[in-house]
């Protein structure tokens, strides 16, 4: 048996939300979906695997041999471009999984953000308890959804005219993220660089800087460090959020 991550002492968790039981939490609040028996026996298929920040997991194309479960850290999803860069698609917290794949091949490369603890789910033993268990699958499907409306919501982002609206709205998908995982939102914490965001969000870097040194001159955010963000005119960073064109 694997060993059991001492802070995930059941095996991998997986949060989402349900996407047809409103009643299992508030709406947009992400909830445990694997009952303790079922994280079990995933925890008997799972080892778990440590990578530094910076660490490549994999990259596109390779073989998908395993699908990951975030235990702690996060990781970026991510295509490469030319001249080096990255065009950013998603960032992973813990609770969330990786590894998808399309004709056996990742579909993105994996990047760890931060320091990551996960557990690595052979995908040769993870499909037969699948297929054998419709519960276990339905759940799956569940957090795939959420990740599907997440990607819709980056497409939508990078549809935007206006850097401080961008901005102002890969804020807000953190502020959300952050209260569905029931922590504070008094402050948004930004676990990645300013050069990720800016690949994230579809802007040059010396932009995204602009961006922020224009809404914190404007007293619609307060910056305690780069880590730290704090919402001081809601009705004005709202307004932003809603109307793409606003100046």
């Amino acid at each position: 048996m694997a060993a059991r991550h001492p802070s995930n002492p059941h095996g991998p968790a997986l949060r989402a939300v349900d996407v047809w039981s409103p009643a299992n939490g508030l709406p947009g609040k992400m909830n445990q979906m694997l009952t303790d028996e079922e994280r079990a026996r995933l925890a008997m298929i799972a080892s778990i695997v440590r990578f530094k920040k910076g660490a490549v997991i994999y990259r596109e194309g390779e073989p998908s041999d395993n699908v990951f479960n975030i235990i702690s850290g996060v990781v970026k999803a991510y295509r490469s471009a030319r001249y080096g860069r990255e065009h950013i698609a998603g960032f992973l917290f813990p609770g969330d999984m990786f590894g998808l794949s399309e004709e056996g091949k990742y579909t993105n490369s994996i990047k760890a953000v931060t320091p990551v603890t996960a557990y690595r789910l052979p995908v040769s033993l993870l499909r037969p308890r699948l297929s054998q268990d419709a519960g276990l699958e339905y759940h799956v499907i569940c957090k795939l959804c959420q990740e599907l409306r997440q990607a819709q919501r980056h497409g939508f982002l990078l549809a935007r005219r206006q850097a401080r609206s961008k901005l102002v709205m890969f804020l807000q998908f953190m502020e959300q993220l952050q209260a569905a995982r029931s922590e504070p939102t008094s402050e948004i914490y930004l676990p990645m660089d300013r050069s990720d965001i800016s690949e994230y969000v579809g802007m040059s870097l010396p932009a995204v800087s602009r961006a922020f040194l224009s809404l914190t001159t404007d007293g619609i955010i307060r910056v305690r460090d780069r880590r730290h963000v704090k919402i001081v005119d809601r009705q004005a960073f709202e307004r932003l959020a809603a109307n793409p064109k606003n100046p």
